[in-house]
This record gives C-alpha cells, structure tokens and sequence, in this order.
C-alpha cells in the first residue's frame, strides 16, 4: 500500500511550465488532490480533460501552480535525492530547518526517503531569511551539521502528559435549548466515551475532561473556542456539523493540539493540516480499499452485477469503479437486469457453472433487496450445487432483521467501516455494562453511537497513553481491540493529516457462522 511518504517520483516540478505532475497514488479523487495543491477540481480538468470521467492509480495528472494566500507565490516542491541532508535544503532554500519541518510533519521520523517529496515554505520574513544566511555562513556546506542534530535543533520538546486533558465539542441540544433525534445519538456518544475513560483510569490512565455543547452552530463551536482552558488541551474530539470543522482545525494546528473528527466524511483540512484524524473515510479512499480487498477475495470469480430494474443509481460511482478494477485485473463480468417478474433462466445463462459467481446488485436498498432476492433464493434452491455468492453494500447491516435468512443461504458478503456481531463476548459485555450503567438500551442505528463514542476514545486515549507525543509516529503500534469501529489511519500527504482507511468484510456462511474479515 502506498502512502504519501513513500509514492516514489509523486511530484515533478516543471521549470518551464506552469504545473507539476502528480502521479495518482490509491485512494486518492479529484477532490483530495485538489484540495491537496489548493487549486480548483476544475483547474485541473481544465489541464487534464479525461480527468473529468476518472482517475487511475498511476496516472500522471499536470496540476496548476496555485497562488498561496499573502505572499504571492506558488508553492515549492522538492523531490529528496540520494545523499541530500536537511542541512543542504536550508541553504538551497534559504529556509530555516524549523520551518521546513513544520511543512512536513512526517520529518518528525529523522530520515530523508530518497524519492519522497517535501513542501518548501517560503521564508515569512526578510528577518527569517537573514538569520538563516547568518546560521549557515559560520560553517561550509561540505561540514554542516547532520539531519540529527537539525532535528535535535528544532524537533519540539513536550514531555507526555502524566494527565490527557481532552476536550470533547458535541451537539447535545439545538441553538433553542431543545434536544433532537441528533442530540439523542451525540448523547449515546459521549456515554460511550465515559465508558471508555472509566475504563482505562482502572488501567491507571488518568484523564481531565471538558466537555461543551455547541448547540450544533458555528457560533457556539467559536464560543467555545474563545476559552483559555482550550488551548490547554492534548487532545480535541468534535464536532458534530461541517461548519464547526474549519474553525477547530485552525484553532487546532495554531496551537499543536490534535483534533479527532468523528462524523464527517467530507474534512477538506485534513489535507493541510497535520493535527487532523479523520474517523469517517472518505468516499473515494473507503471504495479504493473495498475495490483492492474484493480483487483479493475474489480474483478468480465470475461477477455478474444485478439491475432490479428500478432504475435506482445510488451507487453509480461505485459500481462503475469496480468494473475498471475488474477491467484492469483481467476478472470477466456481466450485468444482467431482471424485472418484476421471477426469470432464473437470465440469471444461470449469467453463470459459469466452473466457477464462482458473485453476485453485485446496483442499488443497495430494501427494495433492490426484496425485488431480487426471490429470484436468487430460488436459482439456489433448484441448483444447490452451483457456487454462488452475493456482494453488497454497509446499510445491509440494517436490514438483517428482514433478510437474515436469505443472507446466509445466499453466501453473502458485504463492506463497511463499522460492525459488530451481537454474538460476540466483547459486544455482549458492552451492552450488558451499557444498559447497567444508563439503565437503558443503546438505539438501533448504524453505527451504534455507544459503541463508536466507546471505540474512538479508547483507541486515542490508550494511543496517547502507550506512545506519548509519538503518537504519529507509532499510530499503526495501538493495541486496542474495538467492539465495532476499525482502524487503519495513514497520513495523506507530506503535510497533512490522518484518514482512517478501514474496512472490513462481513460474511454469512452457508454454515450459518458470521464471519468478520479482517485483509490486514
């Protein structure tokens, strides 16, 4: 799997032009890129046309040089070489180590990756540039100091907290005081997250909570974040809405204080801002990872997507994704679209009897469900012998309760970010404690908001507790077990922060077992 530290070649700079190239690396849409270059989706279409139906993994697209904001310049990109120091880049650059760090948090690991690319800030002074002339002229280029002791230099002292301060910024009533169906799952939350410090303060972790009601407006999160005690914290857990997230990722990266963002799928700072965790995968990288774990599973299968015929195009974008990774693997598919009335003959004419066959419907509704199940029950039943499977989509999950039966007949799988079976001695202990402590039943939604409120806090707070400020570094090191929410973050970019690219298979065997996959 690539990541942004080790995409080998990913940026150009093009000395003649008015562009880099930028090699497509997994995971990554339009919009990442763009928001990545701080340029427009249309800028660049505008130089890349078949951008605008897709993009691959390797493709090289020309991005725009984009103006940054005050100084008038573009951006600087530089591609490391065998041999070169950080040393080295603060004379080529005239730019302090410190500065350059900033840029790249990643340099945190002490090691310069031949091939990695790194942001090259523009010094923010005339005063910068002449201390750093004044630095590097006290000693030759030939016998300047190592990236060690650069990095022993300027690399931030902060001891680990014997106590995490957290802070978490929910929505637990509306702007009139009233609280809504959405403040009922936001409560859920934090009682998960209770339950998550309780348990880890009999671990002997010992945390200071402040938690704040924003009332679910911009104004209530800016509020908040006028509080002196806020710039006191380790750690930031919120908001609920879009609007609040640009106000605490600012105030976040001013004052080096990691933010998790629970809920949102759309976090466009999460591309600059290296104190970002993004728990919601975003579109395009949450169909990368399914797309790769299904060529895994199934490379060798005949996949046959199903029309119900309802002309529903919900998962357009992810369907036609799919059939380019198919296209690219050499893996044969067909679509076949079934009306109202019971026709197997379509579906067995679809089918290699040699093989297995996976079937995808086109829409992930109760109705596409119910339309096509019939069928599909009914070619199992008159030829057990054939090897078929059904794939599908995380909102099945809910629909257990209406088609349980029929999923375990069918071989069926589905993709998701968040599960957890019931059944499970880790899930039973949880809502047995849950209801112990509230004196009530979690609500039956998907994700489950005790569990996911219970998951992010154990999974941040045993981090920070286990690797102290190297948390970054060691993010892949956390142990921890979740009841329901997984978690894979990978940084996106050299000066970016962290997306959770987690996603598992869920399985109901023929056997009648549940079977949670995990591809790691």
């Amino acid at each position: 799997m690539l990541s942004a530290t080790n995409a080998m070649t990913s940026v150009h700079a093009q000395t003649k032009t008015n562009y880099f190239l930028h090699t497509v690396t997994k995971g990554q849409s339009l919009y990442s890129i763009a928001s990545m270059y701080n340029v427009s989706i249309n800028d660049i279409v505008r130089m890349n046309p078949d951008s605008k139906q897709q993009i691959k993994t390797g493709q090289t697209l020309k991005i725009p040089q984009a103006v940054t904001d005050g100084d008038n310049k573009h951006p600087r990109f530089h591609t490391i070489q065998s041999g070169e120091t950080l040393y080295r880049l603060t004379l080529q650059y005239a730019v302090s180590a410190e500065a350059i760090c900033a840029a790249n948090p990643e340099l945190k690991d002490k090691k310069l990756k031949r091939g990695s690319f790194l942001f090259i800030p523009y010094p923010k002074s005339q005063a910068e540039t002449s201390k750093q002339t004044e630095e590097t002229t006290t000693a030759s280029q030939e016998s300047g100091p190592t990236n060690e002791e650069l990095f022993g230099k300027h690399a931030e002292k902060k001891e680990t907290p014997s106590t995490i301060k957290l802070a978490l910024l929910l929505s637990f009533t509306d702007a009139k005081g009233i609280q809504q169906d959405e403040q009922s799952r936001m409560i859920e939350f934090y009682e998960g997250f209770l339950m998550a410090v309780d348990s880890l303060k009999r671990q002997g972790v010992s945390c200071d909570i402040y938690t704040f009601d924003t009332q679910g407006t911009a104004d209530g999160v800016n509020n908040i974040l006028s509080k002196s005690v806020l710039k006191q914290m380790d750690i930031i857990f919120g908001p609920v809405h879009q609007q609040g997230i640009e106000p605490i990722a600012d105030f976040a990266e001013k004052n080096k204080i990691r933010v998790v963002i629970p809920f949102s799928p759309k976090v466009e700072q999460v591309f600059t801002n290296p104190y970002i965790y993004q728990i919601n995968t975003p579109q395009s990288y949450l169909y990368s990872e399914v797309y790769e774990h299904f060529i895994r599973k199934f490379k060798k299968s005949n996949v046959v997507f199903l029309d119900d015929g309802s002309g529903n195009t919900e998962k357009a974008e992810f369907i036609n994704g799919l059939k380019n990774e198919l296209n690219d693997n050499k893996i044969r598919y067909q679509q076949v679209k079934l009306g109202g009335d019971i026709d197997p003959a379509k579906l067995i004419a679809a089918m290699d009897t040699l093989q297995e066959n996976v079937f995808i419907p086109t829409s992930g509704s109760n109705t596409a469900l119910t339309r096509l199940m019939p069928q599909l029950t009914l070619v199992r039943k008159e030829h057990p012998n054939f090897d078929m499977h059904l794939f599908g989509y995380p909102e099945w999950q809910t629909y257990t309760q209406d088609f349980l039966a029929n999923f375990y007949e069918m071989d069926t799988y589905f993709y998701s970010s968040f599960y957890t079976n019931n059944l499970l001695p880790e899930a039973i202990n949880f809502t047995q404690n849950y209801r112990h402590w509230y004196s009530k039943d979690m609500a039956n939604t998907y994700p489950k908001y005790g569990m996911l409120g219970f998951d992010i806090g154990y999974f941040f707070l045993k981090g920070m507790s286990q690797q102290g400020n190297k948390l970054e570094e060691n993010i892949g090191n956390v142990q921890v077990t979740p009841i329901q929410t997984g978690f894979k973050f990978e940084r996106v970019n050299n000066w970016g922060g962290f997306i959770n690219r987690k996603v598992f298979f869920v399985h109901f065997t023929k056997d009648y077992e549940l079977i949670k996959i995990d591809f790691e």
